[in-house]
């Protein structure tokens, strides 16, 4: 189901989110909530995977809330279809695609992480505070932080032998990260540890605008899709310790 809007011409077009949920009264109150908010906007709504991958093919959508259980498709495979079928920006690696936010019912779910690799931003727990999730999706947006980075670090905790287990993905991540320089590493470790670009810069004493340089510079030598990856691949190399 899409929906259409008219933000008033003066401020700035609201960040259009799409809801994905198999629970017509979660997906409900979730549009209640945004459309609560001056920057936010409900653009779109499914049901299960299958039928947001279809929606979402003609309604363009910033970000996407995805429960990650859900009949006919879940939200893995959904995730994984979005992406797969997003055009890179010229001069990009990556294809742009929305950003999806996974919504699960539990911290240590192997869902999440799945959903997490196959290219989802981030996740969050379902009972998260309203503040939280609205917090979440205009971070998620810019792209400045984590979401949920305490969540985030303890699911990748729960499965580093897991996540460390030799493959050729592990390899080619380790030999990415030694092409870091020294300063660039410091801003990977810190954006491993969960740290936004301001708690960076106030870490390093640079300014802001620096860290985000480093930032556009790690993404590319990692070849990573977005900061929750770069975390990934600092569980993956043993950057980071659980």
């Amino acid at each position: 189901m899409a929906h259409s809007g008219s933000p008033a011409s003066s401020s700035p077009a609201p960040i259009r989110v799409a809801l994905v949920d198999d629970q017509q009264l979660v997906r409900g109150g979730f549009r209640m909530l945004i459309d609560s908010q001056p920057d936010l906007a409900v653009v779109a709504e499914a049901g299960d995977g299958l039928e947001a991958v279809r929606l979402l093919a003609r309604v363009p959508a910033d970000v996407v809330l995805m429960d990650v259980r859900m009949p006919r498709m879940d939200g893995i495979e959904a995730t994984r279809r979005l992406l797969d079928g997003a055009v890179p920006e010229p001069g990009e690696a990556h294809r742009r695609g929305p950003k999806i936010v996974v919504l699960t019912t539990f911290d240590l779910d192997e869902y999440a992480l799945s959903a997490i690799q196959a290219g989802a931003s981030g996740f969050l727990l379902k009972d998260a505070p309203p503040e939280e999730l609205l917090g979440a999706v205009r971070t998620v947006y810019r792209g400045d932080a984590v979401i949920a980075p305490s969540t985030t670090r303890r699911l990748l905790g729960h499965m580093a032998s897991a996540l460390r287990a030799p493959s050729p993905e592990v390899s080619a991540h380790a030999a990415d990260v030694a092409t870091l320089t020294a300063r660039e590493r410091d801003v990977f470790a810190l954006i491993a540890q969960g740290l936004s670009n301001p708690e960076i810069a106030e870490a390093l004493v640079v300014s802001e605008a620096t860290v985000k340089t480093h930032v556009g510079h790690i993404l590319s030598k990692l070849g990573a899709r977005d900061r929750v990856h770069i975390v990934l691949i600092a569980y993956e190399t043993g950057i980071v310790a659980p």
